[in-house]
């Protein structure tokens, strides 16, 4: 099934009957990353997060109720909260993206160095700012800034350099 609005993006969203089980929906987002869903007969939703270089490597999962999924459909759809700036910001930052990545626990840039991953020159993009698990803060961290797991990340780039960020700290290289 393909979804969109944008004239340049097209959402691919794929379709499958698991039977006995339910029905499987795969998501190739438009920054990369791969999203499975699978909609139990008993109404449990599985959500898989995958390795966009290997589509078998299952990189976290949640497992929702009926209730759980509708709450959180509710809150990603915008009916429980819709952001008042974004239309605005994107006009007024143009092809300027910024966002915030969390460090996964399996990512390779965990114990790595800003510098050592050479992060500006290899994906075009800028980390601003780093908030730690123990909500400690780091403005413009430089080169010898060391990632840690559950990290998040304040980011800065087109949507291509973000995209190989995110490349790079779950690899560790491009």
């Amino acid at each position: 099934m393909k979804l969109g609005r944008e004239a340049n993006y097209t959402v691919n969203l794929r379709e499958s009957d698991l039977p006995g089980i339910g029905r499987k929906f795969c998501l190739d987002t438009r920054s990369g990353e791969k999203l499975v869903i699978v909609v139990h007969n008993d109404n449990r939703r599985d959500l898989f997060h995958m390795n966009p270089d290997d589509p078998d490597e299952v990189l976290s999962m949640v497992t929702l109720d009926d209730e759980e999924a509708r709450t959180v459909a509710a809150i990603v759809s915008g009916i429980a909260y819709k952001p008042k700036l974004a239309d605005n910001q994107e006009m007024v930052l143009d092809d300027l993206i910024i966002e915030w990545v969390r460090i996964e626990p399996l990512s390779r840039c965990i114990g790595c160095r800003i510098g050592q991953l050479d992060i500006r020159r290899q994906t075009g993009a800028t980390i601003i700012a780093v908030t730690e698990k123990n909500q400690k803060k780091c403005m413009n961290p430089g080169p010898d800034y060391v990632f840690t797991a559950g990290s998040t990340l304040v980011v800065a780039g087109e949507r291509m350099q973000l995209k190989e960020l995110k490349r790079l700290l779950l690899h560790g290289s491009l």
